[in-house]
């Protein structure tokens, strides 16, 4: 992935205004604080939109019964990008100018937040990016609430290999940005501890028979899959090694597993695997025990909760954060509150990196177990690593 040059940040807000592309006035400070939300809620992810929709309207519920920020209240504007690059940035434009919010959730996919982000720095918005992604992004207008490879995948590889699981990989995933990226990272990590790479597969999404690839992974002879492949294609991927009795004899690595998928492979199926995530839903941890609680009491008590919901609800809270730090209402108080801070999440506390706009936060390895999640190693805080080039 090719890395976005930083540029210098534009230090007033008049600077800002005039620069601006759009050519959008000023947010006047009796208004309410609009933020958009660019999510996929059709077009194959939108379980991943209706996880982030969970959180970001659990942190407008509780921003705006304390008080909402510097006094005026926040409202979420919602916008379905299909699961679509082109109709993100078509739906990223509509809120910058129409709606004039002051910062973009969203999206999920690598494709749809490269293009949006042209869109977003023409529009001096910032964009609140909270899924797990690949590394690489270094811009003024892009925060990172979610992990990359260094915090979710580097750890989860020796700690696979210290527990006797194996150091043979075979990796597959989708075709497309984040799992060949995440590959790459991955292929060093596994060298790095001298482990193998025995094979590398990719598959378009909508594909119905993985019959042949599972054979070709089973013949391989490798301990490990290390997968990654998102949504309905990963749940009948899983359904199927299942079957053809793939899961007896490896193990698997389910890059982005979340309990979103719990179940989804049937009644006992899809156990022993492995993931390193920001959060597990069952924990005994107050915060997250309390955070889950508030999302079952207003989405329903058999509302599924994942990290997913829980990085979308910290990246407004780290909004509120920002321009209570700046002390006004503008897009560039945002930007300008929001780097280098620290804040607490439902895990425990977080802080934005000051240059490259990463989130450092507690980490865990997490393996299914008797139809749930559970958390088999804690992390401690890890850093993300530094992101920007120069």
């Amino acid at each position: 992935m090719k890395n976005i040059t930083r540029r210098n940040f534009v230090a007033t807000a008049g600077a800002v205004a005039a620069a601006s592309t759009f050519g959008m006035p000023a947010i006047a400070a009796d208004k309410t604080i609009k933020v958009g939300a660019v999510q996929p809620f059709s077009g194959g992810l939108e379980l991943f939109g209706n996880q982030a929709k969970m959180g970001l309207d659990l942190a407008v519920s509780e921003i705006n019964a304390g008080g909402g920020i510097l006094g005026q209240k926040v409202e979420m504007v919602y916008e379905d990008n299909k699961t679509d690059p082109k109709t993100s940035v078509e739906r990223a434009k509509k809120l910058i100018q129409r709606d004039e919010v002051i910062a973009v959730s969203g999206p999920i996919t690598s494709a749809a937040r490269d293009a949006m982000v042209q869109t977003m720095e023409r529009g001096k918005t910032p964009l609140l990016y909270a899924t797990n992604y690949e590394g690489g992004m270094c811009n003024d207008y892009l925060f990172s609430f979610n992990t990359v490879p260094n915090q979710d995948t580097a750890p989860l590889i020796p700690y696979l290999k210290d527990a006797g699981v194996g150091d043979t990989y075979y990796m597959f995933g989708a075709d497309y940005v984040w799992p060949r990226n995440m590959f790459k990272t991955a292929t060093t990590m596994i060298n790095s501890i001298g482990g193998q790479v025995l094979g590398e597969e990719y598959t378009p999404f909508g594909v119905k028979d993985f019959s042949s690839i599972i054979r070709k992974i089973a013949d391989s002879g490798a301990q490990i899959l290390l997968f990654a492949l998102p949504g309905a294609d990963g749940i009948t991927f899983i359904k199927q090694a299942e079957e053809f009795g793939l899961m007896k004899n490896m193990k698997i690595a389910f890059l982005g597993f979340a309990e979103t998928y719990l179940g989804a492979f049937g009644p006992g199926k899809g156990e022993g695997m492995y993931a390193g995530v920001p959060m597990v839903a069952n924990s005994t941890e107050p915060g997250v025990e309390e955070f889950v609680a508030k999302i079952r009491k207003s989405a329903g008590t058999d509302a599924v909760v994942s990290f997913y919901v829980m990085t979308h609800y910290n990246s407004l809270i780290a909004l509120k954060g920002g321009l209570e730090k700046s002390g006004e209402v503008s897009r560039e108080a945002a930007i300008k509150g929001m780097a280098g801070l620290s804040f607490e999440i439902p895990t425990g506390p977080a802080m934005i990196t000051p240059n490259d706009h990463h989130t450092a936060m507690n980490m865990y390895i997490a393996k299914t177990e008797d139809g749930t999640l559970n958390i088999v190693e804690k992390l401690g805080i890890i850093k993300p690593a530094e992101q920007c080039s120069s």
